[in-house]
């Protein structure tokens, strides 16, 4: 019952004082997403946790923008503002609407690696630096054109083995926590796009393994780990469904099977809620 009236409450004509904005959510656990959907083009831009996030044209829809607020893993729990910029005149003005992070339920896992892997000697530290300041580069550039013009599809169909977001101890010390979600996959398992794009890395990196990544435009990236054979080249624009690689056992991990991330904005989010996000309300 709660729920029925928090969506109604969410989509009332009167929302926030504007009939045009309407939110997936207004109470979110970090690592998710929300979508913000505009219905006049005064709409500019949005401002979230010291982060700007641009409006774009709804690819479906006529008269209709939108915007996809990521939140980070490590926000905290607490309320914040969500400000809404908007033209008016030759002003730009803003309204206020006040969002809730919670946090997440997400467990803990333990794990057994090769000790190489938690403990770097100097020319992995190195590498995989580099590697990490290359993959930021990429996930902090947002390219404006769109590629996305149905829903997503997840990159096989295999039964899920560790969620996102679960706090990765490795050797019984904790590392951080899962960035996406990991599906069984045995070596040699074919891999889908999840959606239309362009790929624009494509290599063997020391934590992730084979690592295929797409950017689907406008700040939305999908990523593929561990692969033991790509079957694209950066640069290439793939389409939904179409086989990129197949799934394997490289980088750190306990055994095969194949991770599936999703970045916006340069922020790692869970990969299936956004994914269910978008096909229900981008597309």
């Amino acid at each position: 019952m709660k729920k029925i009236i928090l969506l109604i409450l969410l989509f009332a004509s009167c929302l926030f004082g504007a009939s045009d904005i309407k939110l997936s959510d207004i109470n979110i656990a970090n690592g998710k997403s929300i979508y913000v959907e505009l219905k006049d083009e005064k709409y500019t831009s949005l401002k979230f946790l010291n982060k700007i996030y641009p409006v774009y044209k709804h690819p479906l829809k006529d008269k209709t923008y939108y915007a996809i607020l990521p939140i980070s893993y490590y926000a905290k729990a607490k309320k914040e503002k969500l400000l809404v910029y908007y033209k008016s005149g030759i002003k730009i003005k803003n309204l206020e609407i006040d969002l809730k992070i919670k946090k997440g339920d997400y467990k803990k896992e333990q794990l057994r690696v090769h000790s190489s892997k938690i403990t770097l000697n100097k020319k992995d530290k190195k590498r995989a630096a580099k590697e990490y300041k290359e993959a930021m580069k990429i996930y902090n550039t947002t390219n404006k054109k769109n590629y996305i013009s149905s829903n997503f599809i997840l990159p096989l169909d295999s039964v899920v083995t560790s969620e996102f977001g679960k706090a990765r101890v490795y050797n019984n010390k904790l590392k951080g926590y899962h960035g996406g979600t990991d599906y069984r996959a045995k070596v040699g398992t074919p891999i889908k796009a999840s959606n239309d794009g362009v790929v624009v890395l494509v290599k063997n990196r020391f934590y992730a393994g084979g690592s295929i990544v797409i950017d689907h435009g406008r700040g939305i990236y999908t990523c593929y780990y561990h692969l033991s054979k790509f079957d694209a080249k950066q640069g290439q624009r793939v389409k939904k469904g179409e086989i990129i690689g197949l799934s394997g056992k490289s980088g750190r991990v306990t055994g095969p099977h194949l991770h599936f991330g999703v970045r916006v904005g340069g922020v790692q989010v869970d990969p299936l809620q956004f994914v269910s996000l978008i096909n229900k309300n981008l597309i």
